[in-house]
């Protein structure tokens, strides 16, 4: 069966002399793995360059259900980024959502709020013009209601912390190695409440901002466990 759909780039491994294996996550069938034949040859009638990691493309693919490996048609741009490709730390970003995205998401069924999330995510940080120095922070934070872990909002003068374990802001309690700090917990309660466009607006010191990140992966280990190899996290800590 031939699908039309929409697809974004998680990682391309080369297979033999010219061929490249590709996981896409979809908007109709979900996370999927292609085979291209030849594609990193001359005769190639499509471009290598369409399957770098997080481009969003329009495909025409096949689908059996009796095969792991499927072959894409027909793919071209869906959404053509105008700046990511050209800045150092847009890309580390683009990088790290990849990471994380493909360490998270497992499932082949179509998941629509799940894929226009991450679509609207990408475009947000190539369209991003001022400061874009918190998006995956943001990123992290609200992905994590996809995933089925989200972070309950609920931040007040009574529950000053968030607590790593339960999910939610609670009482202050010294004796809590789960517990971030005021600090970091006001920040957190921020990114969870803007938009990603006003993400870059929220105070945030690199010092902390590094902080809170490891803190919110910590937070995916505990409660997704797939996170404990990440790498791309510290090319953002010296970027940002």
């Amino acid at each position: 069966m031939l699908i039309k759909t929409k697809g974004i780039v998680f990682r391309t491994v080369k297979y033999g002399d010219s061929g490249v294996i590709a996981d896409i996550y979809t908007s109709e069938k979900g996370l999927q793995q292609y085979y291209l034949r030849g594609l990193r040859s001359e005769k190639s009638r499509m471009r290598a360059g369409l399957l770098q990691v997080m481009s969003i493309l329009d495909m025409e693919a096949y689908c059996r259900a009796d095969k792991t490996l499927n072959n894409i048609r027909e793919a071209r741009p869906g959404y053509v980024y105008q700046t990511l490709p050209f800045d150092v730390r847009k890309g580390a970003v683009a990088l790290f959502m990849a990471e994380v995205a493909r360490k998270t998401i497992r499932e082949v069924e179509p998941n629509a709020p799940l894929f226009d999330f991450l679509c609207t995510s990408l475009i947000a940080l190539d369209q991003a013009q001022g400061q874009f120095a918190n998006i995956h922070l943001y990123f992290l934070v609200h992905l994590s209601a996809y995933l089925g872990f989200a972070l309950s909002d609920g931040y007040s003068e009574i529950t000053p912390c968030f607590d790593l374990q339960e999910g939610g802001f609670v009482a202050s309690n010294p004796h809590n190695p789960y517990l971030l700090d005021p600090t970091l917990s006001y920040s957190l309660s921020l990114l969870l409440a803007c938009p990603i466009e006003k993400s870059g607006e929220v105070p945030i010191a690199r010092s902390s901002r590094n902080l809170l990140l490891t803190r919110l992966l910590q937070y995916y280990q505990l409660h997704a466990g797939q996170l404990s190899d990440i790498q791309s996290h510290r090319i953002l800590q010296e970027v940002f």
